[in-house]
């Protein structure tokens, strides 16, 4: 299991198994970082990292308020290959990420602002060691209808792990068969369908997702 100590170790990337052609340099990171600070639309003192899949249950960030909040104009999508971490080269998965259309429910983390920089690198380091997603500003609303900015991680459908069909028939017998370092890639979709149903959130998406994972598992 991904643990912030072997994130500020560094022993999260011999533990991923990710292949050294896929990685990023720890210039890249820090680039990624340094451009989307840059492009933040506002100048509110709050920093918000927006969570939809393993951030909901296995954070792993110093933050000072959870609040649920939706994200428009952008849903779940199963678009990533994970070729490590809940799949291999062999036996390729797939990661979730963010695509454009629609809303997503999720939670929105505020970084506590005495180790706000620490935990932005934190942060990047666990998402963006592929260069997979796109950071990007987004909208999202809180329970009490007040709106904010957040950094959302969303596909980067320029990165050669990019797969365009996400429908549930393609994705499900791929995640079934997927297992990595991390664990079984049917086994991230039940945790985020029970970290969504423990905050009293629904995703159509993941419901059928992990609905047909398990008839798949029970047909083994």
């Amino acid at each position: 299991m991904l643990t912030r100590e072997s994130l500020q170790s560094g022993h999260y990337l011999d533990a991923l198994e990710l292949p050294v052609e896929h990685r990023w340099s720890q210039d890249l990171i820090d680039a990624s970082l340094a451009g989307t600070l840059s492009a933040r639309p506002d100048s509110d003192d709050d920093l918000w990292i927006f969570g939809y899949g393993s951030l909901m249950w296995n954070p792993l960030l110093d933050f000072d308020r959870r609040a649920f909040a939706t994200l428009h104009g952008w849903h779940r999508s199963f678009a990533l290959r994970s070729i490590a971490g809940r799949g291999s080269a062999e036996r390729p998965g797939r990661m979730l990420g963010l695509e454009p259309g629609g809303s997503t429910q999720g939670v929105a983390l505020r970084l506590a602002p005495s180790h706000r920089d620490d935990e932005l690198r934190m942060v990047w380091r666990r998402e963006m060691v592929g260069g997979a997603y796109r950071p990007t500003w987004a909208r999202v609303t809180f329970g009490n209808g007040t709106q904010t900015q957040a950094i959302a991680f969303v596909v980067d459908p320029t990165r050669p792990l990019f797969e365009r069909d996400t429908s549930v028939a393609t994705v499900a017998p791929v995640i079934h068969r997927a297992h990595g370092s991390f664990g079984s890639n049917a086994d991230y979709v039940f945790q985020l369908e029970a970290a969504l149903h423990e905050c009293g959130l629904r995703d159509p998406y993941i419901d059928a997702l992990a609905a047909e994972l398990r008839r798949l598992r029970a047909e083994a």
